[in-house]
């Protein structure tokens, strides 16, 4: 999640992590308008945040196909090293436990 300032004509001109006077509307952090505002700037910064976003939603992804391999029975879950699957099963854990809060998972980074 970022707090956005915009300049005159609506545009996002800056992102903030804390709310300050001139950022105080919230976008989500896979927002369409923050992921132009990031692809559109060449400072180094950006360019890692948009990476780190990018990751986010990879993961999410790949995640989503393991579940859909294991689903249709083209893999196995045991046959995943055991790294792997410990790391699956904390990550549903915290879903489940997300889902059943106000937090959105999409908003955290």
């Amino acid at each position: 999640m970022f707090y956005v300032v915009r300049d005159e004509s609506g545009k996002i001109v800056s992102l903030s992590r804390n709310k300050s006077p001139d950022a105080t509307e919230i976008k989500p952090s896979l927002d369409s308008e923050v992921w132009e505002f990031l692809n559109h700037r060449q400072d180094e910064d950006s360019l890692r945040m948009s990476l780190s976003l990018s990751d986010l939603g990879l993961i999410r992804t790949i995640e989503d196909i393991i579940n859909l391999l294991i689903e249709k029975k083209i893999i196995s879950f045991t046959e995943l090293p055991v790294e792997a699957q410990q790391r699956i099963k904390d990550r549903q854990r915290f879903r489940e436990k997300l889902s059943s809060s106000f937090l959105m998972v999409d908003e955290i980074l």
